[in-house]
């Protein structure tokens, strides 16, 4: 399949479905890719269910990216305290890698927080999820901390990035 960006469109309004799709797609890729357990999938679940809660469309955005009327990628900013922002739920269909999509949403996502007046921004990860640390790394995200888990239903090591936006 040969697939540009152009062929690509990315909405901001999430349409019934969407959400659940969301956690869909994390739960099978994670799964498949890292063997990530279904308590990954409950993980999402909670924090897509939080983000339906707490959306102020003013502080908080998803950026929903389709293909042939099927979404194929996502992520999340989500507002928290002391004036922070939280990356979450970024993922790209494997079929639509390689092409910049990764790093148009990155770019989408600093844009926003920095025009909503966030002061800092972070995310939480896992340390073999390599070429999402490199994107997040070239946006200005370090390291702060790493913890050995078990939540996803097998070993990793958790990590947090984060980065100062003003």
């Amino acid at each position: 399949m040969s697939v540009s960006l152009d062929d690509i469109s990315i909405r901001t309004v999430p349409r019934p479905g969407d959400l659940g799709y969301v956690i869909y797609l994390h739960g099978d890729l994670y799964g498949r890719e890292y063997g990530f357990g279904r308590q990954f999938e409950i993980y999402v679940s909670r924090g897509v269910a939080e983000f339906l809660e707490n959306y102020d469309a003013s502080k908080d955005r998803i950026w929903l990216c389709e293909h042939d009327a099927r979404i194929i990628g996502t992520v999340t900013l989500m507002h928290r305290e002391g004036n922070s922002a939280q990356l979450r739920y970024f993922l790209i269909h494997p079929n639509y890698r390689g092409i910049g999509l990764g790093k148009h949403l990155m770019e989408l996502w600093m844009a926003f927080a920095r025009e909503i007046g966030y002061e800092r921004a972070y995310l939480l990860t896992a340390d073999e999820l390599y070429a999402a640390i490199s994107l997040y790394e070239r946006h200005g995200f370090i390291m702060t901390s790493e913890t050995d888990s078990t939540a996803f239903g097998r070993p990793l090591r958790e990590q947090r990035y984060d980065t100062k936006l003003g």
